[in-house]
């Protein structure tokens, strides 16, 4: 499929977080897009039966067993990258976590666990940026997009581990907007709304999917595919002149 001005016919592109929830269906949205996609994930199976599937239908997706917060496995994926894709075009920072975590007041949370988000969510995209974008600075031109949260916006409580390191990451994304801009190379954050993405909350009740859709002003539940649009418009050369933004995504619900 052809996406017209947003194509990314035979752009090597790098999804972390790719096996699940959000990566996947960006993963398949992008390979249709024309892309050659790598999708990496630290659930390997998971990765692998998705990757499996989409080639099956003539798409171009391989996978790749990742820890995003494993300096090691990073530098080996950039290096095997660039010889088997002459590098990564569009690097995709996705890899989260938020499912598992425990909404609890902030005083309550522990270090280790304090830590392990920011390792994931802020740590592990600065990794990916430092590794990958080497090679987009070469070509002259690459595309960053780090996927954040309307959440920073709204402060939201209990969850401040999270939303310290999806703010960390839209920071991240303006400082490395500024480095990268001489290179031909953008750096942008979308923020997503609450998006259904099947995987099971104990915090995602249908009283609070309720209150969330009240606050939006398009009032239906978000999806992954609610992000595919501005995802491969920040992917594409389409996008070339927008850099260190942070473009919510989200119903309406944090408009002022």
């Amino acid at each position: 499929m052809d996406h017209g001005p947003m194509s990314l016919r035979d752009k090597a592109v790098l999804i972390t977080g790719g096996g699940q929830g959000i990566g996947s269906t960006l993963v398949e949205a992008f390979a249709q897009a024309g892309a050659r996609v790598v999708a990496a994930d630290i659930q390997e199976a998971a990765v692998s039966t998705l990757a499996d599937s989409l080639r099956e239908q003539g798409l171009r997706v391989n996978a790749a067993a990742l820890d995003v917060t494993d300096e090691g496995q990073i530098r080996a994926l950039s290096r095997s990258l660039r010889d088997s894709h002459g590098g990564v075009d569009v690097l995709v920072n996705n890899a989260a976590l938020f499912s598992t975590l425990t909404m609890q007041p902030f005083d309550e949370i522990e270090l280790d666990v304090w830590e392990r988000v920011l390792k994931v969510n802020l740590t592990g995209p600065f990794l990916c940026a430092k590794h990958f974008t080497p090679v987009m600075r070469e070509k002259g031109g690459g595309r960053v997009i780090n996927v954040a949260s309307g959440a920073v916006t709204l402060g939201r409580p209990n969850y401040l581990h999270y939303i310290a390191s999806k703010s960390g990451l839209v920071g991240m994304s303006r400082s490395m907007a500024r480095e990268l801009g001489p290179y031909g190379v953008t750096v942008n954050a979308v923020l997503p709304g609450s998006v259904d993405t099947g995987i099971q909350r104990e915090t995602v009740t249908p009283e609070a999917k309720s209150r969330i859709v009240a606050m939006q002003c398009i009032p239906r539940g978000q999806v992954p595919q609610d992000l595919v649009g501005v995802m491969l418009f920040l992917a594409s050369d389409s996008s070339a002149f927008i850099t260190g933004q942070s473009i919510t995504v989200d119903g309406g619900a944090t408009h002022s």
